[in-house]
Order: structure tokens, then sequence, then C-alpha cells
């Protein structure tokens, strides 16, 4: 394989610092490491994430069900795909990046009982359509082991920015096409596992939310990048969503966004609720229902409560009906002397 061809652009190069820079704050702090329910949470909306891309039809709350051992009503393929990615996830850390094998024993795991060649390249072509439209071919059965080899080694000896490095081995994946089914998925599996050889943290942090959030945008960059033979576009895309993720991850206090909050009128799990969401709106200024269930794992009707209650509160503020409502934070009023 020779050398992916890739622009690194300036909005790239700054995102890569603000990115590092964030890093380097959640990992003095080490709050967000020891915080083991965030973890916990951050992964069952990874997982919900990383399924629903491929179509999976399965809420948050069935996804932490599942993974909690509990029995859900669906598609018996759906719930074995949760198992599988939740299993594929469990050995996150344990995985070589630049080895195939251990690529070959992660789509083991992600594809267990779904499909006849789990943990196996494929062995006859592949295409991906739109209708009836092929919009991306595979390369050919015969070349896929050595070309996985050689970017996984291109990988290994690459001094580049893991950031970037990510990305275009995510995006090789994609285009080499090594598997019958679950190519995506091993592609953004792959990207997150190197950023975890980078810093422990990236285990933990829900980029799939953001790409789930941004399919349009997550296709379209693959796509463009295929087209012009240049990965920069792609990189970009993908900054952007690892910098968002980051950004969103609920670890401000509460007070400091809620500053007129009065805490013993809160349960013990209103306060936990509030903590999940008070950095999201901090840097959005505003959240819906979807995305307080994406981020707390929580019902729509669970999660509507919550809302109601703070709007009862004089917390939040509500804007707009039915799916258009959006919540923002009520300001005290000044008082003028």
């Amino acid at each position: 394989m020779e050398t992916p061809v890739f622009t690194v652009t300036p909005k790239s190069l700054d995102l890569v610092a603000k990115i590092a820079e964030m890093v380097g704050e959640l990992h003095g702090s080490g709050e967000y490491a020891r915080d083991l329910h965030l973890r916990k949470v951050n992964r069952i909306r990874s997982i919900h994430s990383f399924l629903a891309i491929e179509a999976n039809s399965l809420s948050v709350e069935q996804v932490a069900d599942i993974i909690n051992g509990k029995r859900v009503l669906g598609k018996p393929n759906e719930i074995q795909e949760v198992k599988n990615a939740y299993e594929a996830y469990e050995h996150l850390l344990e995985y070589n990046p630049y080895s195939a094998e251990d690529l070959l024993k992660a789509h083991k795991y992600m594809t267990d009982k779904l499909i006849d060649s789990a943990g196996r390249y494929r062995g006859k072509g592949v295409g991906v359509y739109a209708g009836k439209t092929l919009i991306h071919a595979g390369a050919h059965q015969d070349f896929v082991s050595k070309l996985i080899t050689d970017l996984l080694n291109w990988a290994k000896g690459s001094g580049i920015h893991p950031l970037i490095k990510s990305a275009i081995v995510h995006f090789e994946i994609e285009f080499i096409h090594p598997f019958a089914d679950g190519n995506g998925r091993i592609g953004r599996l792959w990207q997150t596992l190197i950023l975890s050889g980078w810093n422990e943290i990236f285990a933990w942090i829900p980029i799939e939310t953001v790409v789930y959030e941004s399919q349009q945008g997550y296709y379209g960059a693959l796509g463009v990048s295929e087209r012009f033979a240049d990965r920069g576009v792609f990189i970009e895309f993908m900054l952007g969503a690892i910098y968002q993720a980051l950004s969103e991850l609920p670890i401000h206090k509460t007070t400091d966004t809620f500053t007129n909050i009065d805490t013993d009128k809160l349960t013990k799990t209103e306060l936990e609720f509030l903590d999940q969401i008070a950095g999201f709106i901090e840097k959005n200024g505003e959240i819906t229902n979807y995305r307080a269930q994406l981020l707390t794992n929580k019902t729509a009707v669970s999660v509507n409560k919550y809302l109601v209650k703070f709007v009862e509160l004089g917390l939040l503020t509500a804007i707009g009906e039915n799916k258009g409502r959006r919540y923002i934070v009520k300001k005290p009023m000044s008082v003028t002397p």
C-alpha cells in the first residue's frame, strides 16, 4: 500500500490544537477518569449510536437494558448486535491497533452469530449501493489481507499526530472494505482504538453520537474524500466530531450553569440528571428532549418529566411546541438599584 494521500487544512490544525488542549485539561484534572457512572453512560451512548448508524432500531434505554442483562422485546439480530458491540468495546484496550490479527478478532466479536464469515476477510467482491447505483467498490478480495497489513504497518511507523492518523485509518478501512459486513463498525472502532492509545480517555468518549447525528455529513465526507483521492475532507469532519464530543461532556459543575439553583428542592436523581445535561446547555445554549435522552440514557417520558419540573422551578424556560420544543437556562432577573 502506498502512503495515503491527505491534506491537513488550517481548520484541521486548529482543531488538533484545541482537542489536545481539552484532553490535557481533562486528563490533568482526573475528574473524568474517576467518574465511573459517566463512563458507563457514555459507553452505552456510544454503542447505541454505533449501531443506529447501521440502522439498528433499538432505543438508548433498550441498549442499556440489554447491556445490564435485562430482557428486551426487539428483533433478535438487533439484540445480538448490541451484545456483540458491547463485547467488542469491552476488549478495546486489549487490542493492538497495528495488528491485523486483532482487527480480525474485533470483527469476530462484532459479528459473531450474525454472519458466517465473522472474524475473516471476505472471499468475494463487494460494493456499496445507493438503490441500484454502485457508489463504492471494495478492493479485490485477493488483495484485502495485504492492503490491511500494509495500512496498519504504515500507521505504526507514521509519526503523524494520532488524531489525524486515526481518521486516515478509519477512512482506509472503509475504502478497502475488507469484510462481508461490519466494515463501518470496525472502521469507527479502530479510530477509537488508535485515539485510546494516545490517551485512554477516548475509550469512553461518545464520538459515535456526534457521527450518528451528522450521518449526512459523515457519508458526504467519505464520498468527497474518495472522489478527490484526498482524505483531507474526512479528516476535518472527524476532528470536528471529536471536538464536539469533548465539548459536550457533562463534567461542568451544575452551579456554573444554573446559578439560581436551590438544590434542596431537587432529589438525588434529579440532580444527577441536571449534571448530565448542564455541560451541553452551557456550550449550546439550549437542549431538546431527544438530545437529553442521548445524554442520559432515559426515555422521552422520563426526560420530559425532569424538564417540566426544571421549568416549574425556574431553572429552564421552554420555547416552542411539540417536537420543536427546546429548553434554555432561565437567567435570574437583574435588579436595578
